[in-house]
């Protein structure tokens, strides 16, 4: 049984970050089946849980979109910083190595024979593929009753729910129109070239899975904060429901976890280093009893210069430090209040680098060389400001009062006056919620989440390299990536 296990995570892992052509139309020879899956994890239920284990690992591991020698594919937070970078919120400061100039100048996003348009696509759909898999090893109507095998059927719902969300933000000018075509719906792991669904389809689909999965995670074990439980799943449910105007839903769920509190707000000292007196926190340690999903990175993963952290932390051996400094946009950061703890977060060498906010804790300039600095994917911050906008919006779940008092509650940590909330209503109420939340999320990959489920305009500052002052729209089709070339030359329907 142990050889039986070593050789289901062998061959996930080979599955997943091979560099060999494999497209939606073709399963991998090398990948179990569910039904493999499934008979052995009857035997063994380690089985099934170093399957998922390989899920979570391929969210950090280099070289997940199909590359072995790019160093902006390293996982989940590589596309992070596509998003971060598209809504204009994170500025490339400097281009002496040219990583994600492509993105800050969309380019790639109309070059479909780019491989910045096809290692997202590779990325999310090796993930989808392999939830299938372990998904198809249950049966959807007889749902398992004990509580492991519930909880993880009910990850591998959610990760393929978060898996076509962000394919939905990426690839998807415009989610709010659910007759047009989007993405290939793949819900097998053996299946052949798919044409596209409609947005609503998709949106169905993962509104579907994460309802399911906040079900099945009801009372599900979890090791570690790596592993989706159900405030999580229900944190995602929450930007589903927001994404396609469902926003009583967003504001229900996002409540629900907010009242549960299991996840206290971070303190001011927690929200940002103070250079003046060498204290307070910052945003590199999975433990933060706020934060709700991360990872916890170690040594053995092995990462270094190909990471998040090499790109965005100046006190990582970085390219943040060696030339290609990521900062905050001015006009923006001319928004943050100069009594906001939140100003601190940005400082440094002439530059609004975010050496407040995200720093190894040596704070040694180009000192971290092997990373253990963690991984943030969700924290609760997010569910009081997507609580926030969307109870104001649809006047559920306490509506404007109760969306004021979130907002309230938020900035009475960061300011030393947030009175002036009371007095807000209508759009000013819901500026405002927009604007906290491209502040508070910066550098997390969200605020573009914000930007198009908001319809936003947004304009670049002084600062950009690029298109310094142009303004873009939400569905500006520079602001999403293309079906990648890959996937339309061998998929037949996509002629």
């Amino acid at each position: 049984m142990k050889y039986l296990i070593k050789i289901s995570l062998f061959i996930f892992a080979a599955g997943l970050v091979s560099c060999s052509e494999d497209y939606l139309e073709t399963r991998p020879s090398n990948q179990l089946s569910s039904e493999d899956i499934n008979n052995a994890g009857q035997s063994n239920p380690e089985v099934l849980d170093g399957y998922l284990v390989g899920l979570y690992n391929t969210m950090y591991t280099v070289g997940s979109g199909g590359t072995n020698l790019r160093h902006d594919d390293f996982g989940q937070k590589s596309w992070d910083i596509y998003y971060d970078m598209l809504g204009s919120d994170m500025v490339l400061a400097g281009n002496t190595y040219g990583w994600y100039s492509y993105i800050a100048n969309y380019t790639a996003t109309v070059d479909y024979t780019s491989n910045s348009s096809y290692m997202p696509w590779r990325y999310y759909y090796r993930i989808i593929r392999g939830a299938n898999t372990l998904i198809g090893g249950y049966d959807l109507n007889a749902l398992p009753e004990d509580g492991e095998s519930r909880a993880k059927l009910g990850q591998g719902l959610a990760i393929r729910g978060y898996s076509y969300l962000n394919l939905m933000h990426l690839y998807v000018n415009d989610n709010g129109d659910l007759s047009s075509p989007a993405v290939p719906l793949m819900l097998e792991a053996n299946l052949d070239a798919l044409p596209l669904s409609t947005t609503g389809e998709v949106y169905n689909q993962i509104i579907a899975d994460l309802e399911l999965a906040v079900d099945l995670l009801e009372n599900g074990p979890r090791s570690n904060k790596r592993d989706i439980n159900k405030d999580v799943a229900r944190g995602i449910l929450g930007y589903a429901y927001a994404a396609v105007g469902r926003n009583a839903e967003a504001a229900a769920v996002t409540k629900a976890v907010m009242d549960e509190g299991n996840f206290p707000l971070l303190s001011a000292e927690d929200l940002a280093y103070d250079a003046a007196t060498a204290s307070g926190g910052g945003f590199n340690d999975v433990n933060s009893p706020a934060w709700m999903w991360g990872q916890d990175v170690t040594l053995e993963m092995g990462l270094d210069l190909v990471s998040w952290w090499g790109q965005v932390d100046q006190y990582t051996y970085s390219y943040a430090w060696a030339g290609d400094p990521k900062t905050i946009d001015n006009d923006l950061y001319a928004q943050i209040s100069s009594d906001d703890v939140r100003k601190k977060q940005f400082v440094g060498l002439g530059q609004k680098k975010p050496t407040g906010k995200f720093y190894a804790p040596d704070r040694v300039s180009g000192g971290q060389r092997s990373v253990v600095t963690d991984y943030i994917y969700m924290r609760i911050e997010e569910m009081y400001l997507l609580y926030a906008e969307t109870a104001a919006k649809s006047g559920a779940e306490g509506g404007e009062a109760g969306a004021r008092q979130a907002l309230k509650d938020l900035m009475e940590i960061r300011v030393e006056d947030a009175s002036y909330i009371d007095a807000l209503s209508g759009q000013a109420l819901l500026d405002e919620i927009r604007l906290q939340t491209r502040i508070e999320l910066w550098g997390e990959g969200k605020t573009y989440w914000s930007m198009k489920r908001n319809q936003e305009t947004r304009t670049r500052g002084a600062n950009h390299l690029f298109f310094a002052g142009e303004s873009f729209q939400y569905n500006d089709p520079r602001l999403t990536l293309d079906i990648p070339q890959s996937e339309i030359q061998n998929n037949p329907h996509l002629d």
